[in-house]
């Protein structure tokens, strides 16, 4: 026998010099290279082709006879992309077998670890045995087996296994993990990518909690694998108790299907289909869905209508739905998208819970985007659906008076250049607007009846084309004086063909404001402003480490009247909500949308103060109002929505708005702001908010006032108050909770509870939570539970009862 020895204390240049010589004989001698696995599921992974391998250790021996070659110390094997470490490695050239043991480590290509104190394969992988073997995947999912064998390239047994998918606890690695699956026999299928438990026990927290004679779930390698999900259960009083089984088709690695069928205790069976399909550019869906309802009377109220589609007698007994969401990239710059839903009714999705298309208002559109630098182009369809029901004869049910957009364009542009020195920018916008049935309220005991106080929308088409320009360039004077010239230019062409009834509407209105009915079918109108803002900022320390900012500001706004005002001549269809507050004083116009323009000449005069200090505490404020120094004031001037009424506006001098805020660095923030009579000082809004977010506890309070706003339809005070809760009980649990308490109608309007755990692994959550009409004092429960096991699935309630404090 002839053997050949390196002693281990030799210089490790001399064991590299050997490592290649035993790899020459190796080649020399046509010993077959063997190729590391990529992944448990398929350990006969090919290894690049021209990959060279690379061998060191402490100490060879080759043995010609035996024909065997032995590495002994700090092995570690190197081969396309893989890495074998052990303490000794042992290649018999007659059986071809590599054995390797001593602490041995496989670290796959694909960062798949394997772990044991001895593996005896085959010189391919194709076939073999382990011994106490560990293996963790890339993605965290870990196995342990008292032993393990390799059958035919293809299926890898683990005798007395373990798998799991929560990371060992650093402090206490013996530690059972939250869940863990134990298994008398784990057969991982690599072809199928599947692994099979055969008598297992599901543990949960150390403790034996389900015996499950044989279940089957994906490798955890594998995203995408044909089968059935986890099911969902719910309860809901019109649908009763319900199970939802998904199952999912991997038909592509591009495109994909799931079928999903419902029962309900009450209504039946709901079957649910979803195509999903990828592009190098972009993605689409298609969802359908439909139910046979056994009971539909369980949604006919008191006086016999359906509270879904509002007819009389009208059972509604088969619903459905279809819909569809993609986007696609033409280019880095310009995106093509849509959202479009169909259904037999106006609250088919929103009852059934149909996922991406169950909000209580959804947006159906068509659109184009394209986003360049501080440049943005946007048009599109659009259609509005209300998922409203009937319930308690609600007169404000609001879906079919919901228009059709044909189209919507959004068009803003800043030159890269200064213009004159300043800044430039083009907006231009336009709207082609559509409406079946006319959307009037009704405000009753503030007008008859038959009175109308408010058209929101007329019954016909009405379009506009807006386009505005504006100009602005800032000088600071030696003492620091900012002066900001401004010149603005805006025109819009407007088209209106409204019905009969909308005209009959609009003439009710103008006598029951005493004003002219004079709606035009077609007209242009323009609005020019010049303007000065002038800022004076003085920074100022009151003591070591803190700097206070205080800057006086005034702006002053000239321009014409607004035409076509007061007379309820043009719709209002984008402009109808009216927020006049701290954050809104400083603007030009100060209308939230195109179809108002503010016009007459404008003072607008305020400070604005922010602070910091050594502490880290923060705070900042802004105290000001809003002077009519000539001209008609828009605000005054009523339209079919009475937008500007209420809105401390409206006056000469306008509401005095405030702002005050702190934030400190232990997770405290308190802001509180509002508006103020500008004669008496009463509180005409308010909002008061406070959180703190730290640990063990998070708390959120919020108060809100909005004094009677009648010509705008709200004739009665609002008050509420909102607080929210969390606290960690321990790590990983928590209890959470909220409640809004309506303090006008002196009714607690929602509240809630929730329990919860969440770690790497699993999560769990259970809510309860009750909500209560405000006029028919009816309360809604509703329970909701989520069980989220990582790779295995989830578990229970599609949706949570409640918003959870994080």
């Amino acid at each position: 026998m002839r053997e050949a020895f390196l002693p281990s204390d030799r210089q490790a240049r001399l064991a590299r010099l050997y490592a290649a010589s035993a790899l020459a004989c190796l080649l020399a001698c046509g010993v077959p290279l063997p190729a590391f696995a990529q992944d448990v599921g398929n350990m006969a992974a090919t290894v690049p082709s021209g990959s060279q391998m690379l061998l060191a250790a402490d100490t060879l021996e080759y043995n010609n006879d035996n024909q065997t070659v032995t590495a002994i110390g700090g092995v570690q094997i190197d081969y396309g992309g893989n890495r074998l470490v052990a303490q000794k490695v042992v290649y018999n050239r007659n059986t071809k077998r590599m054995v390797a043991s001593g602490n041995v480590e496989i670290v796959n290509s694909d960062g798949t670890k394997i772990n044991s104190q001895h593996i005896d394969i085959t010189d391919d992988f194709a076939d073999g045995f382990v011994n106490a073997l560990r293996v963790e995947t890339v993605d965290k999912a870990y196995f342990a087996a008292e032993s393990a064998e390799r059958m035919g390239g293809v299926l890898t047994t683990f005798h007395n296994g373990v798998y799991t998918a929560c990371e060992p606890c650093e402090d206490k690695p013996d530690k059972a993990p939250t869940w863990r699956v134990k298994a008398r026999k784990i057969i991982w299928n690599g072809e199928k990518k599947t692994v099979r438990f055969e008598n297992a026990n599901f543990e949960f927290f150390g403790f034996p909690l389900a015996y499950l004679p044989a279940f089957e779930i994906a490798d955890p390698t594998v995203k995408r694998k044909s089968g059935f999900l986890i099911p969902s259960i719910g309860y809901n009083s019109h649908l009763g108790y319900s199970v939802k089984v998904p199952y999912y088709f991997a038909l592509s690695p591009t495109y994909d299907l799931t079928v999903t069928g419902s029962g309900y205790t009450k209504q039946g069976f709901l079957g649910e289909a979803e195509w999903r399909q990828r592009f190098n550019n972009g993605q689409y869906t298609f969802k359908v869905a439909g139910i046979q309802q056994q009971n539909p009377d369980a949604f006919i109220d008191s006086a016999g209508r359906n509270i879904d589609s509002g007819a009389v007698g009208d059972s509604n007994k088969f619903r459905g739905m279809m819909g569809t969401q993609g986007q696609f990239a033409i280019n880095e710059r310009w995106n093509f998208g849509w959202d479009v839903l169909l259904q037999t009714d106006k609250d088919f999705s929103h009852t059934y819970n149909i996922a991406k298309y169950n909000e209580y208002v959804h947006q159906s559109s068509v659109y184009l985007t394209g986003l360049n630098d501080r440049n943005y182009f946007d048009v599109r369809a659009m259609h509005f659906e209300v998922q409203e029901n009937t319930l308690n004869s609600n007169p404000a049910a609001r879906s079919g008076q919901q228009p059709w957009v044909l189209p919507s364009l959004d068009y803003a542009y800043i030159p890269d250049t200064s213009v004159a020195g300043g800044q430039l920018s083009l907006n231009v916008n336009t709207r082609v607007i559509r409406r079946e049935d006319l959307d009037e309220t009704y405000f009753a005991p503030y007008y008859p009846p038959s009175g109308t106080q408010r058209v929101r929308g007329i019954e016909g088409e009405s379009s506009r084309l807006t386009a505005e320009a504006e100009w602005k360039r800032s000088f600071v004077t030696d003492d620091g004086l900012v002066l900001t010239p401004l010149l603005a230019l805006q025109g819009d062409v407007d088209y209106v063909r409204a019905s009969s009834a909308s005209l009959t509407a609009i003439n009710q209105m103008a006598t029951n404001l005493g004003e002219q009915d004079d709606m035009r079918s077609s007209f242009a109108r323009y609005m020019a402003t010049a303007g000065l803002e002038m800022s004076w900022p003085l920074l100022f320390s009151l003591a070591s480490g803190s700097s206070h900012v205080v800057e006086p500001m005034a702006q002053v706004f000239l321009r014409p009247n607004e035409q076509y005002v007061g007379g309820l001549s043009i719709p209002n269809e984008d402009a109808q909500s009216m927020v006049f507050d701290a954050t809104t004083l400083f603007e030009r116009d100060k209308f939230s949308g195109y179809d108002r323009i503010e016009g007459g000449s404008r003072a607008n005069v305020g400070l604005r103060y922010s602070g910091s200090y050594i502490n880290g505490w923060g705070t900042n404020a802004i105290f000001g109002q809003s002077y009519q120094i000539g001209g008609e004031n828009s605000f005054a001037a009523p339209d079919l929505v009475n937008v500007g009424a209420n809105s401390g506006l409206e006056t000469t001098k306008s509401d005095y708005v405030g702002l005050f805020g702190i934030t400190s660095p232990n997770g405290f923030a308190a802001s509180v702001s509002g508006r103020f009579d500008e004669q008496s000082f009463e509180i005409r809004r308010a909002e008061l908010k406070a959180a703190y977010s730290g640990l063990p506890v998070s708390l959120s309070a919020k108060y809100a006032f909005i004094q009677a706003q009648p010509l705008y339809g709200f004739t009665t005070d609002r008050h509420e108050v909102t607080l929210g809760a969390s606290t960690h009980l321990a790590e990983n649990w928590r209890v959470f909770g909220t409640g809004t308490y309506d303090l006008q109608e002196g009714l607690l309007v929602k509240d809630g509870v929730g329990f919860a755990y969440n770690d790497s692994c699993f999560t769990y959550l259970m809510t309860y939570a009750q909500s209560r009409d405000l006029n028919t004092r009816e309360v809604t429960q509703s329970i909701g539970f989520n069980l989220s096991f990582r790779t295995l699935g989830d578990f229970g309630s599609s949706t949570n009862a409640i918003d959870t404090i994080q």
